[in-house]
């Protein structure tokens, strides 16, 4: 467990674009984040769990969770394992009768699992290094290429400088007379 790093569920959010759900986790001890999309659904449930909203019924993973319990299963963390071709893979770690027990699962299932049974949530090491993003190396990424858009800019400036130049130097009074004349003749 020594190559994963500790993450909390920092949000949920909406693409306005696709309205699709995205949980935002958060490194602990730092700002580093990994965004994954996730779906309506399991972002209701992980959204309905973080806000303690009593339901009348359980919802599945509260039954996942009862499940566990039931069978006195602990669930002990769950893991975000890997990242192949855009997709996430996570994992439950659970004990029973002394032994360990690691469920393949969805990172949005075993995240709302894990609100539901207040245990960490680990990622890989490697996930976080391929896909965390850090706000403030991504803003100086953009302010580089904003710098750049504006060096551009300034060239295309300097170019339209000479047209100013000739506009400047028209007698566009002058022309209005010699129009005038024209049309006399």
């Amino acid at each position: 467990m020594s190559d994963m790093v500790e993450v909390v569920i920092d949000s949920i959010r909406v693409s306005l674009m696709s309205q699709q759900r995205i949980v935002i986790l958060r490194e602990v001890g730092a700002d580093r984040y990994l965004p994954i999309w996730i779906g309506v659904y399991e972002a209701e449930s992980i959204t309905i769990a973080l806000q303690e909203v009593e339901v009348a019924r359980p919802l599945t993973h509260d039954l996942l969770k009862n499940i566990f319990n039931q069978l006195n299963a602990q669930v002990v963390r769950v893991e975000v394992i890997a990242l192949q071709d855009d997709t996430f893979y996570g994992n439950i770690v659970a004990e029973v009768n002394g032994r360990s027990l690691n469920i393949d699962s969805r990172p949005s299932d075993a995240l709302a699992l894990a609100v539901r049974t207040h245990v960490p949530i680990m990622v890989s090491s490697s996930v976080m290094d391929s896909a965390g993003i850090i706000p403030e190396e991504d803003m100086q990424e953009e302010e580089a290429e904003a710098d750049e858009h504006l060096d551009e800019i300034e060239d295309g400036e300097e170019r339209l400088s000479i047209f100013e130049d000739f506009l400047e130097k028209l007698d566009l009074e002058n022309t209005d007379d010699e129009d005038d004349e024209e049309e006399q003749d």
